[in-house]
């Protein structure tokens, strides 16, 4: 092979050609070649994703970055998603780092099994992640708390809390020690079972009868769903009955011809009542003729005086006029 200026350039372009391959491979920049369609998502923070960051699907690589900008008040990531992923429509994307100082990435979830797939272009959800500094310093925060609090427990503090209290316990010990062993007395009375506290724990007759009540109350409320069953059940027995037509109160409802006996009995009173409002028959006649109450009036005043009459002549005299008009 000669030596000529074309043949070293030929290898110059060769060599970075497969420098730049491997850089690409390196870097995931081969996805570029590949086949795919383009989602996007809106954050309101990226915290620190870069364009070429990876797009995973529960952590399996699916995609890259391809931009990072503003829209609309929020931060749009547009991102590749390589052929043969699917995301769905209701999948949400959130940014993710995969350790303290790992690189960020975008995860998308499954979604949903029914919902349809994402086409390209289009945007789907996304989900806050906490910003990690913002963590870092609630951290620092509350270590700092804690360390002032442990500042202020000094050696002079500590004795000052302590002192008083064990001061008290001197001065008190044999009330103390005595209320302690009354203590451990009561507690050995309960533990052998004795008083009523030692009773209610050891002993079981409260249980059993515990038992009989609720054993007693729930017999009691099965008797009488049983009997408000079957009370119900004859009633409805009576209801079919009567719906029926049968017995009295059946044929009465069922059968019309009370109904229309009643309806003829009121048309005959009703034909009755105008006959003695206008004055026809003897009853009318009776209610709206003024001379009979005029010759009745007459007859109680002719009765009046015949009975005053005879109070005046006496009985044997009443007695002489009855027997001559016999005789």
């Amino acid at each position: 092979m000669r030596n000529t200026l074309e043949t070293r350039l030929g290898l110059f372009v060769a060599l970075a050609l497969i420098t730049a391959f491997i850089i690409l491979e390196m870097v995931g920049g081969t996805r570029f070649f590949k086949r795919g369609y383009r989602v996007s998502a809106l954050f309101n923070s990226v915290q620190e994703l870069t364009v070429g960051s990876p797009v995973k699907m529960a952590g399996v690589p699916i995609g890259r970055v391809e931009n990072v900008g503003f829209k609309d008040s929020k931060v749009e990531v547009a991102m590749k998603i390589d052929r043969g992923y699917v995301v769905k429509t209701d999948s949400k994307a959130s940014i993710r780092f995969t350790g303290l100082m790992g690189q960020n990435f975008v995860a998308i979830d499954f979604g949903s099994e029914n919902a349809p797939r994402v086409e390209d272009g289009q945007t789907i959800a996304s989900v806050e992640q906490p910003d990690f500094n913002a963590l870092m310093a609630r951290l620092d925060e509350a270590a700092t708390g804690i360390q002032n609090i442990t500042k202020t427990f000094t050696g002079d503090k500590l004795d000052n809390l302590i002192g008083p209290l064990m001061n008290f316990i001197k001065d008190n010990r044999e009330p103390l020690t005595a209320t302690i062993a009354n203590f451990k007395s009561v507690s050995d009375q309960i533990a052998q079972g004795k008083g009523t506290v030692g009773k209610l724990i050891h002993d079981d007759a409260l249980y059993t009868a515990a038992l009989t009540t609720v054993s007693n109350v729930t017999q009691t409320v099965t008797q009488t769903g049983d009997e408000a069953r079957q009370t119900l059940a004859d009633a409805r027995k009576i209801v079919a009955r009567v719906n029926a037509g049968e017995g009295t109160v059946g044929r009465l409802l069922a059968d019309d011809a009370l109904y229309r006996e009643a309806t003829n009995s009121m048309t005959n009173l009703r034909e009755i009542l105008q006959k003695v409002n206008n004055g026809q028959g003897t009853a009318a006649k009776i209610i709206n003729d003024p001379a009979l109450y005029k010759n009745a009036n007459m007859t109680l005043q002719k009765v009046d005086k015949a009975t005053e009459s005879l109070e005046d002549q006496g009985v044997l005299s009443v007695v002489g006029i009855a027997v001559g008009r016999l005789f």
